[in-house]
């Protein structure tokens, strides 16, 4: 969804302020943001992850969130993420736009936000992936070990109303389809003496955004000069 003049003009004087102060303003957007809706955000030109996945319309998306009100519906908006050098963690929405910013002045920052279809629970979900709040990020992007990385978050923490979880892990891949593995990736493992993970059960934020399950409800690009 593009966001309209006015809403736009808002969001920008917000998140300039926030920049500027260093203050936790929060960003208004053109509808309501609820527990459990997936924050993605991108970038336009590729990197080592989004040269081996494929986001939503095509999205170079390379990261992703779970939108958390504190307090209630109408409470500041956070979200829940696993970030390198900070594990899992609670961040405030205009630090997390903030963070994300490429710092390569050749990129530009693209979002998208995704509500979850499927009839889910989202209070069991965000108990879920509060309690992951406080282990590593899981750099290596392994099954099953207790450090956790941003979209195995989403798959580990949204439940159904059975407690069922609502995204099963995908084969991971490594691969730009042109190769079985891409260069970077196989320097990546063998630098740390591991054979690379190709086909190892996982997730990426690229192929969540994509899922059926997931809903693009709203849509923000070319953020790199907010």
């Amino acid at each position: 969804m593009v966001l309209s003049y006015k809403s736009l003009r808002c969001v920008l004087l917000l998140l300039a302020a926030a920049i500027a102060t260093s203050v936790h303003a929060h960003i208004v957007w053109d509808a309501p943001i609820i527990d459990c809706d997936l924050v993605f955000c991108g970038v336009t030109e590729h990197n080592a992850i989004t040269q081996v996945t494929t986001g939503y319309e095509g999205l170079k998306i390379d990261h992703v969130g779970i939108a958390h009100r504190i307090g209630g519906d109408n409470g500041p908006l956070y979200i829940i993420e696993a970030r390198p050098q900070r594990g899992v963690c609670l961040t405030p929405l205009d630090s997390f736009v903030v963070a994300a910013m490429p710092h390569d002045t050749a990129q530009q920052l693209v979002m998208v936000v995704g509500r979850i279809v499927p009839t889910i629970d989202r209070k069991a979900s965000i108990a879920r992936a509060l309690h992951y709040v406080g282990r590593p990020y899981d750099d290596l992007f392994l099954p099953n070990d207790s450090a956790i990385y941003c979209s195995e978050l989403v798959q580990l923490s949204i439940v159904d109303p059975q407690n069922r979880l609502v995204f099963a892990p995908i084969p991971m891949t490594f691969g730009d389809g042109t190769a079985q593995v891409t260069p970077y990736w196989k320097e990546y493992y063998a630098r740390r003496g591991m054979q690379v993970p190709d086909g190892e059960p996982g997730t990426n934020p690229g192929e969540l955004s994509r899922r059926p399950e997931v809903k693009i409800v709203h849509r923000i690009t070319d953020l790199s000069n907010w």
